[in-house]
């Protein structure tokens, strides 16, 4: 009984820090995201050359950068710009875009 007590509370623990981990740092994500700024706007809020990207689901821009990355969508600018970005960016810049409104 205690042994599956503990078993259940390891993989929960490792759950929980997987789901930390994923969530990205905001902070670290508005310094990574000063490149991004030209076609998206300062605060994200998109213009003439980007779309909107405050407030864009966390996974939905995982995906697109990823995607961007893998050349799966085709954008020869937003390929150059990924292709310098790690998982952990990513992840970064998706906690800062979503955390703006």
């Amino acid at each position: 009984m205690n042994r599956m007590l503990l078993t259940a509370l390891i993989v929960g623990s490792v759950g929980l820090v997987g789901t930390a981990q994923a969530a990205g740092d905001a902070a670290a994500g508005k310094a990574k995201a000063t490149s991004c700024a030209m076609c998206h706007g300062p605060n994200g809020e998109g213009n003439q050359m980007g779309p909107k990207l405050a407030g864009e689901d966390t996974a939905k821009f995982i995906q697109a950068m990823s995607d961007y990355k893998s050349g799966k969508r085709d954008n020869a600018m937003m390929k150059s710009q990924t292709s310098q970005l790690s998982p952990d960016d990513m992840a970064n810049l998706a906690a800062y875009y979503t955390s703006l409104k």
